[in-house]
């Protein structure tokens, strides 16, 4: 077992130390990290528009007829602890970084848009949660449209897709936060469906857009290191 682990953690030192001597590819990591931030900022003025300007709640048949449940952890934890493992990844195969970063941004300032659009309420029953968490950062009570819990894990299982025990990870922690959004009432059930649509276009986007860096992702078996 310590070998193994040993093995693998030569075999990605050997793998960054490649690539990050690349001009190209610290260029465009670079860009996908400038542009995840810009993409963020836009989230933030996004978010607080739409939470100034929501108008009232409306009647959802799922939440209608399901109680709230307390699923704090999952909700704010969870992520944290989804994302942590995308970072694991990234580092372990670093040609995965660019696309990925990228396409989270492209993901960020579409939703940004249509949260921007329409203005309802939280549903009138819901989980009050607390207010001291790092998600507060990123959701403003009022940025519904789409659900990012949802839709983000289900872009990476779409980035990840050669990946079967990656890709099945993701999947299911698409389908459990879509699930945890919907027990908490935190988000409408057009929230989260909506989301498994909008996302699968804007992967279509990403590949379009940043095709360099997905035939990056896509090196096959994997970029040869000495």
């Amino acid at each position: 077992m310590k070998l193994a682990i040993k093995a693998g953690l030569k075999r990605a030192f050997n793998k960054n130390r490649v690539l990050w001597r690349e001009p190209s590819f610290v260029l465009s990591v670079i860009i996908g990290i400038v542009s995840l931030c810009l993409a963020f900022v836009a989230n933030y003025f996004a978010g607080s528009f739409a939470s100034r300007s929501v108008s009232s709640s409306v009647t959802d048949i799922i939440l209608d007829n399901t109680r709230v449940w307390n699923v704090t952890f999952l909700f704010i934890e969870g992520p944290l602890i989804f994302w942590g493992f995308i970072a694991v990844l990234l580092v372990a195969e670093p040609k995965r970084i660019p696309f990925t970063l990228k396409s989270l941004a492209l993901f960020t300032v579409i939703r940004s848009v249509f949260i921007t659009l329409t203005h309802l309420a939280p549903f009138a029953t819901r989980l009050v949660l607390p207010t001291d968490n790092l998600l507060d950062m990123f959701s403003f009570g009022g940025d519904l449209f789409f659900s990012a819990h949802t839709g983000a894990p289900f872009l990476m299982a779409l980035v990840l897709w050669d990946h079967k025990y990656i890709r099945l990870i993701c999947l299911i922690s698409s389908l459990v936060f879509g699930l945890v959004v919907l027990l908490g009432h935190l988000h409408y059930s057009i929230d989260v469906f909506a989301a498994f649509f909008i996302t699968y276009t804007i992967y279509h986007m990403a590949v379009y857009f940043f095709k360099k860096d997905f035939d990056l992702l896509k090196a096959y078996p994997n970029i040869k290191v000495l």
